[in-house]
């Protein structure tokens, strides 16, 4: 018999002065079973980093042709695609021809660094992607923070997000790669 996913409740509070955006996002999370508190909760604050009303989340895992987040436009283009942890060159080059923006979020003590110095030449010359790096302290400090009904305060300023729940704060800086 499968496994079925987790369903995650989560309040975001968002305030992120960067962008003047200011807005509460009530969201259900489905947590694949093979993925893990830290990816969910990466995919939370990519969310939170990049909120729209009309960004949302995709079935992720469960999918090979849609990215971990996406955002269209009115005429139904894919204005931006953001992935989550260290994907393949090739997914990410299909995007990169499939949306007007491509943002990768990736994040792991070992893998992230090997993946970037492996890939790093062969995406530079997509002037539409934008990646991130997340520090393994940073998210490991926030896959604590995952509870099944979450209510989560996110300011973010001057590149620094930061995330409050009931119970701790911590601090997450996104380092751009490219």
């Amino acid at each position: 018999m499968a496994l079925k996913a987790t369903i995650f409740k989560a309040r975001l509070q968002i305030a992120d002065m960067d962008r003047d955006y200011y807005a509460e996002h009530l969201l259900t999370v489905a947590r694949h079973p093979s993925e893990t508190d830290e990816r969910m909760m990466v995919r939370l604050l990519a969310f939170a980093h990049n909120a729209t009303d009309s960004l949302e989340f995709t079935r992720g895992l469960s999918s090979d042709d849609e990215a971990d987040l996406w955002q269209f436009s009115l005429s139904g283009e894919i204005e931006r695609w953001i992935e989550v942890g260290v994907p393949a060159e090739e997914r990410l080059r299909k995007a990169c021809g499939r949306a007007d923006e491509v943002l990768v979020y990736s994040y792991g003590r070992r893998t992230a660094p090997v993946w970037w110095q492996k890939h790093q030449q062969g995406l530079a010359r997509f002037g539409n992607l934008r990646v991130y790096r997340l520090l393994p302290e940073q998210t490991e400090a926030l896959a604590q923070q995952a509870q099944r009904n979450m209510d989560l305060s996110i300011t973010i300023q001057d590149g620094h997000i930061w995330v409050a729940t009931e119970e701790a704060s911590l601090e997450v800086t996104p380092e751009k790669l490219q």
